[in-house]
């Protein structure tokens, strides 16, 4: 979006060239007809007045053509003077307001912490922020191409501009404050190298790589990657599933977080379920289906393990986390209750 300001410049650059070409339209038509000139000298005595070089006439003029001159020369060094002016604040002001623009925008980043670094605004980049800003995530975004930053960015979204590459760029995002970082370079190379340098920034980071290549995963790991998707092997998997159990990959498709309004699914920490007493409650306990209408439909333990719908006493243990769905205003009722907005 383009700042007020600058469009407000914009208009004023607009009206210095309008009048400076109407100048030059009534200066030409001035000389042609009332010295009677040919185009070419009444278009060259034009300029010279205009720009008050101080080169001689073509042919002597009568008195009414120099009361003419007089006033195009006075005329001109109003107009020409704005335009200058306008102009030069346009070049500054536009200068100024970038760097404004940028310093804000770092501002916001230096205030953020257990947020999510995306690097690379390609198509992977993209789908992650609309999900992250689906469930309200922080997150800031590394972009080397500006033309990608000056289109897609708003105020809810923070663009860094630079290489990923870069220890300085990732400082930059805050990558010692960061929880998670996702590397969604269309380069294996590049996401290599990447996590290379983020692991060895911060080693309890949680790193997300993508990789083109199979050839790619495990190196990726062992350079410090937690978890490495392979878009081609799922977008493929997709497919076929859609052929084997289309009905189940359509439901678990209408799961998916289109926008704010749309959340389905939602993953909780077992210590915001916890009781004042801070006693591990069971999922019974809960009675989150009477109190929300949600379902829960996964536990994980506290040492990772995971178990598809589990019982009603299954404990909730300290780090573990439940796994429950509902319609999105099920989900909003669930956030509200138990204040995990």
């Amino acid at each position: 979006m383009t700042n007020p300001i600058i469009q407000l410049f914009r208009s004023k650059v607009y009206t210095a060239v309008l009048l400076l070409v109407i100048l030059l339209i009534v200066g030409v038509l001035g000389f042609k007809f009332m010295s009677d000139y040919s185009w070419v000298d009444a278009m060259y005595m034009t300029v010279i007045t205009i720009t008050t070089v101080g080169f001689g006439e073509v042919q002597p003029l009568d008195d009414v053509s120099k009361i003419f001159t007089m006033f195009l020369i006075l005329t001109s060094v109003i107009i020409v003077g704005y335009a200058i002016t306008v102009i030069t604040e346009y070049i500054l002001s536009r200068n100024n307001i970038e760097e404004l623009k940028q310093k804000k925008m770092q501002k916001k980043i230096d205030a953020l912490s257990n947020h999510i670094i995306i690097c690379g605004y390609g198509r992977n980049g993209k789908q992650a922020a609309t999900k992250l800003l689906a469930y309200n995530k922080p997150f800031v975004i590394i972009e080397k191409d500006k033309d990608i930053i000056d289109k897609f960015q708003d105020e809810n979204m923070s663009f860094i501009l630079g290489n990923a590459n870069e220890d300085e760029v990732l400082h930059q995002a805050g990558i010692d404050r960061a929880s998670t970082l996702i590397s969604a370079l269309p380069n294996d190379a590049d996401n290599l190298f990447v996590v290379l340098s983020a692991r060895q920034i911060k080693k309890d980071l949680h790193i997300i790589s993508r990789a083109s290549q199979e050839t790619s995963y495990e190196k990726l790991k062992l350079a410090g990657a937690n978890n490495v998707i392979l878009p081609d092997r799922i977008g493929g998997d997709h497919m076929a599933s859609l052929v084997v159990v289309p009905d189940l990959i359509e439901f678990i498709d209408n799961l998916a977080i289109v926008g704010e309004t749309n959340i389905n699914i939602e993953e909780i920490k077992a210590e915001k379920l916890y009781d004042v007493s801070k006693q591990a409650r069971t999922i019974k306990d809960l009675d989150l289906r009477h109190k929300t209408g949600c379902t829960v439909i996964g536990y994980k333990g506290e040492h990772g393990e995971y178990i598809v719908n589990p019982e009603a006493d299954q404990k909730l243990m300290p780090n573990s986390k439940i796994i429950v769905l509902g319609r999105p205003e099920q989900i909003n009722k669930l956030n509200t209750l138990y204040k995990l907005d």
